[in-house]
């Protein structure tokens, strides 16, 4: 488009600054680099006894007021500049391009920071939000990232084989408008609970969170919006839940891996593959050979196929409930909006 015919459709010019896909790649792998450069962590610091189930095991046993703050205060920070940034990025109603926006270079800038200053604090202070809240917040904030991101594709790849659920259109409307917030959340404060540790299990945790730090950086771009990428980091979970159910959950003696895995690789069948442009052809060749390995793995293993339908039934029955509570948040943001005017009106 030439710039007559920006001027004439009233889209004020704005600078573009070249950008690589792999130039973010890059970075991801060198932050993984650093983690492992920066290793050990935790050995001189002493970690308190294990509790059992849903006790976050990676904490010092000394925890102080220092070394929380150490956690809480760059954490705090962090969020504040991310959300402040996609508040005015709104305001400011960029186009999609390929390329970035100034609020894109103070995303990266302000998420690379926090990214080195995370490794720095755990290896002075080994201490996360993880002293403070509980393990579930950590796992069920991406959790319901990932149901927002079923209701939000609702109408761009439907829910269940390329077919959409009607009834989550609103919903799933108002969630594509503010996901930002919630998403930026979700990875800020998962990244900033765990301190950081070279086990398998957080090596690829944090190798997802820096993946989804860099996404998150580029709000309103055409990498944003790639439907191969973010199909890619939405399963990418399933890989990473595999992982840490084998590896940390019960270190590899059996651990449900398999139903993650699996039960991830079902919604991906059922909705996820639906997603990417594919016709009938495409589909059978990613699918068929997924389907063969399920059914391999079950007829050697019948005994796992009972724990199949529970990822999929938590994900979908998840999403219709979120729809809800969706539903509900709006109509009393819209009946609470409408109530101003009358109240400032009453008030005359």
């Amino acid at each position: 488009m030439s710039s007559e015919a920006v001027k004439s459709q009233g889209i004020a010019s704005e600078p573009v600054v070249p950008f690589r896909f792999w130039w973010g790649l890059a970075f991801c792998a060198g932050f993984m680099g650093l983690i492992l450069a920066f290793a050990p962590y935790s050995a001189d610091f002493a970690i308190a006894p294990d509790r059992g189930n849903f006790w976050y095991y990676w904490q010092r046993a000394d925890a102080d007021a220092w070394s929380r703050l150490s956690a809480w205060l760059p954490y705090c920070l962090h969020q504040l500049a991310i959300w402040t940034l996609i508040a005015k990025a709104r305001d400011a109603r960029p186009r999609y391009i390929f390329g970035l926006h100034p609020h894109n270079v103070w995303a990266l800038g302000i998420n690379a920071s926090f990214i080195l200053l995370h490794i720095v604090q755990t290896k002075f202070f080994y201490d996360g939000l993880a002293q403070d809240v509980h393990e579930a917040t950590s796992m069920m904030s991406v959790v319901l990232m990932l149901l927002l991101i079923l209701l939000m594709e609702n109408r761009r790849r439907g829910l269940f084989f390329g077919q959409g659920v009607p009834l989550l259109n609103g919903p799933g409307e108002t969630v594509r408008r503010y996901h930002g917030y919630y998403f930026s959340w979700a990875i800020i404060y998962t990244f900033w609970y765990h301190p950081v540790e070279i086990t398998p299990g957080h090596l690829a945790g944090f190798a997802y969170m820096s993946l989804l730090l860099l996404q998150s950086s580029l709000f309103f771009t055409r990498f944003h919006t790639n439907r191969w990428w973010t199909m890619f980091l939405e399963t990418l979970f399933v890989i990473h839940g595999a992982l840490v159910a084998y590896y940390i959950m019960v270190e590899g003696q059996g651990g449900p891996w398999h139903m993650f895995l699996f039960g991830g690789v079902a919604v991906f069948l059922i909705t996820q593959l639906h997603g990417l442009g594919l016709g009938l052809k495409g589909k059978l060749a990613i699918a068929l050979p997924l389907v063969a390995g399920m059914g391999a793995f079950y007829v050697l293993f019948p005994e796992n196929l009972a724990g199949l339908p529970r990822i999929p039934m938590i994900m979908y029955i998840g999403t219709f409930i979120m729809a809800g509570l969706v539903w509900i948040l709006s109509r009393f943001g819209s009946v609470f909006g409408s109530a101003q005017p009358a109240r400032a009106e009453a008030l005359r």
